[in-house]
Formats: structure tokens, sequence, C-alpha cells
């Protein structure tokens, strides 16, 4: 009788957390720069989201951008689960060079927006980062991350572009395409890792339980 072949190592979970709201969320193009905290609201959804996480049976680490609004996301979910939260680089912001902290309502009458919109592999924001770049950084981030907790589940709490970049990846879609996906602030997205590549479990998730989240 054949030998059964030995099943590989488990997948790992990856629950991509935006960042809750900030006072210029929707309103201004922050990008790096330092100096944004959370919102009251932002800070109430934070809390939320380390509710629903902290209802999984084990999460094995947690990670977050470094910038305050993603820490200070990160806190509460790091203390009820009892986890030092890791800042990790790869899980910045997009560099949005010379458009950081400019009026959202300014930079959509620009010319260049549709190509951000539409076509945002040829657009590289001027003396910052290109999509490309920011999906190549957050992806290798992932892989390192995950290579580090074989089989566990692990929390990142990053930022909209890079978690929708990231998103786009695992379903195999085009840059061209991740404008498409919504990622609402303090949402949870979910990728099980594997030999067989990642899947997909959820979506910017922003309510109800994630105890079911696992590979079909």
């Amino acid at each position: 009788m054949a030998n059964k072949a030995a099943p590989g190592p488990p997948s790992t979970l990856i629950l991509l957390v935006r960042h809750g709201q900030t006072p210029t969320t929707g309103k201004l193009l922050p990008g790096r720069a330092p100096g944004l905290h959370l919102a009251d609201v932002g800070q109430t959804q934070a809390q939320a989201a380390a509710d629903r996480i902290a209802a999984l049976s084990k999460v094995d680490a947690v990670y977050a951008s470094p910038l305050e609004r993603a820490r200070e996301t990160a806190a509460p979910i790091g203390k009820i689960l009892g986890q030092r939260v890791r800042i990790d680089r790869g899980l910045l912001e997009c560099d949005f060079g010379d458009w950081t902290g400019a009026e959202l309502k300014k930079l959509v009458k620009l010319p260049e927006w549709t190509t951000v919109q539409r076509s945002p592999s040829t657009f590289r924001f001027p003396n910052g980062e290109s999509f490309t770049e920011m999906q190549t950084r957050i992806v290798s981030a992932l892989d390192r991350i995950r290579a580090a907790h074989p089989g566990g589940t692990v929390v990142c709490v990053s930022h909209a572009d890079p978690i929708k970049a990231a998103v786009a990846h695992a379903m195999g879609t085009h840059i061209d395409l991740f404008q498409r996906i919504v990622i609402s602030t303090c949402s949870i997205s979910a990728i099980a890792y594997s030999v067989g590549g990642p899947v997909v479990l959820t979506v910017n998730s922003t309510g109800g339980p994630l105890s079911d989240l696992r590979p079909s």
C-alpha cells in the first residue's frame, strides 16, 4: 500500500488591521508625517477591534507600523492579548513624498489623480514611493512575519493602501485594480498563508466573530 503523503506545515493566519480614525481621516493625506494620533472615535474603534481579536483561541504576536496612529491602535490589542507590540517598518504607510499632508479635495482635482486611481502601477509620488514599491515592501514584510510564526496567528496593524496592496497580491489581482478594494478604519482583513499559497478569508470586516476564519 502506498504511503500517504506527509501533511504540509499548517497555515499561518495574518490579521491585517487598519489603524483607527484620526482627526484627518478623509480630509488629508497624512502619509508618514509624525504626530497624528487617534481621535476619540478611533480609540473606541481600536478597543472594539481588540475585543473581536481577543475572542480567538490564540494569537502569537502583534506587529504595528511605527506611526503613532498604528501603535495606538495596536496598544489595546496587545494589552488584551498580553502581547508586546512589535514595530515593523515594512508595515508603514506609503511614502507620499511632496503630497504628504495635502488636502484630498485639492488632490482629486489634479490630473495625476486619475492615474493614481486607474493606473497606479505607473505612478510614483513626487519625491516619494511608487505603489509597486509599497506593495513589494509590505508583501516582503508579511512573508518575513509569517515565516517567524509558522502555523500561528499574527496581528499586523498598518494603513489602508498597504493593506489593499497586500490583499490584492494575495488574491492575484493586479495593482492597477487595488483601488477597488475598500479598507475602512479598524477593519480586519484575514489572509491564511500556506505552502499552497495565500487564501483570503475576509476583507474589510468591521463586525462579527472572527473565530470561524479558516480555509475551507
